[in-house]
């Protein structure tokens, strides 16, 4: 038996207005804490928890940016005398994005989504790397490389796999004693949540599902280590999308033309655009000025959250949607969904959950980045104690 398993596991969107008055884990990590979360989707929330680093540092933050010098995606170009009835299916993206990632060797999260084929080649991809893997990121290092470097072995979520099947596989490495440090991502609570809102029942028998998991993978540990220090975490939440805007088409209607006057990327909660000259900056400020559902981020908020990017990589102009409205058309997709995230940080749906059976969460635990300093402090508390053991 083996002295310390660090045991890390990250729900995706199991927000802290989720789980606030739910009794997921009472029983195996009592101990919970609201974090807060940071500016931007999963792309950002992920790469910051894996590395302790801010957007700004790590530059993984939104997928698409404009850069047609460096798109890879110039090949796709003459898709666009398809019928939309055909290009803008999600079965066809989606097979069509297997065979493009194959294609260009992607390594991380990759999907077409609803970029137009018209348009497609002036965006490159910011995830080639994959955050859950060593010198996955776009810059700095994360926990994986932290890990290898101290020589401590480990189990990381396959992403090409179930849930089911990772689980399992976690198990059968907790039973051969072969690790020193688990990192397990589970992301079928965020898909449901798109699917069905926060305040349907389908989410706390999902929380249960997991639950019964998580004890079914402590029950193995307590079998072969003697301690088992156990995290369970969220990167955000997920609120309600009650409200629906077409700002394509408020965008659209003005005398300025994408491509030739600007460029612009409609996420599902924010709108990125990038302006080639003095008229189409200001015909489309104007306009943005006149939707009541949304706002320009200014810099020095924008610095606040550490989503400025001094290069403007990701967008000269970003203007985001109030809590609950959903951007409908998107480049993230043509209907609507249920449920969304990536909405301002301090919104009540966006903070982040740490639970833990630990005594205490130390109170500069405040963020979600700051969850790596508790897997390196934890991976290195095994590591020396693990091997004095042998």
């Amino acid at each position: 038996m083996k002295p310390i398993l660090p045991l890390f596991i990250m729900i995706d969107a199991m927000g802290w207005e989720i789980l606030r008055n739910d009794p997921f884990g009472k029983n195996f990590a009592p101990n919970r804490k609201r974090l807060e979360s940071v500016f931007g989707y999963s792309s950002t929330c992920v790469p910051s928890i894996l590395s302790g680093h801010w957007p700004d540092e790590h530059y993984n933050w939104c997928y698409f940016v404009y850069d047609p010098k460096n798109s890879p995606f110039r090949s796709l170009r003459w898709m666009r005398w398809l019928p939309t009835a055909v290009t803008s299916r999600r079965i066809f993206r989606r097979y069509l994005t297997k065979f493009v990632k194959v294609q260009l060797k992607f390594r991380g999260y990759f999907d077409l989504y609803n970029i137009p084929f018209k348009f497609i080649h002036l965006f490159d991809f910011t995830e080639k790397k994959s955050p859950l893997q060593p010198k996955g990121m776009n810059r700095g290092p994360n926990i994986f490389d932290f890990l290898v470097e101290n020589k401590i072995p480990y189990f990381v979520t396959d992403t090409t796999k179930s849930e089911e099947q990772n689980r399992d596989d976690i198990i059968a490495a907790i039973e051969a004693e072969r690790v020193d440090f688990v990192f397990q991502y589970w992301a079928g609570l965020d898909g449901l949540l798109h699917m069905v809102g926060n305040q349907s029942p389908e989410v706390p028998a999902k929380l249960r599902v997991y639950e019964d998991w998580i004890e079914k993978v402590l029950a193995a540990a307590k079998n072969h280590y003697s301690e088992v220090h156990l995290y369970i975490f969220s990167d955000h939440g997920m609120a309600n999308c009650d409200e629906l805007v077409d700002l394509k088409a408020k965008i659209d209607a003005l005398p300025v033309r994408m491509e030739k006057d600007y460029a612009v990327v409609y996420d599902s909660t924010m709108a990125r655009f990038w302006f080639f000259n003095d008229n189409a900056r200001k015909q489309i400020h104007e306009a943005l000025g006149k939707v009541p559902e949304g706002r320009i981020l200014p810099d020095d908020e924008l610095q606040r959250y550490r989503a400025l990017f001094p290069d403007r990589k990701f967008g000269e102009t970003i203007f985001l949607m109030r809590e609950g409205v959903l951007i409908v058309p998107s480049h993230m997709g043509e209907r609507p969904i249920r449920a969304m995230h990536g909405y301002h940080p301090t919104d009540p749906q966006s903070y982040a959950t740490l639970c833990t059976n630990q005594p205490a969460i130390p109170d500069d635990v405040t963020h979600i980045p700051h969850i790596c300093r508790l897997m390196e402090k934890t991976a290195l508390l095994a590591k020396i104690k693990n091997s004095a053991a042998k």
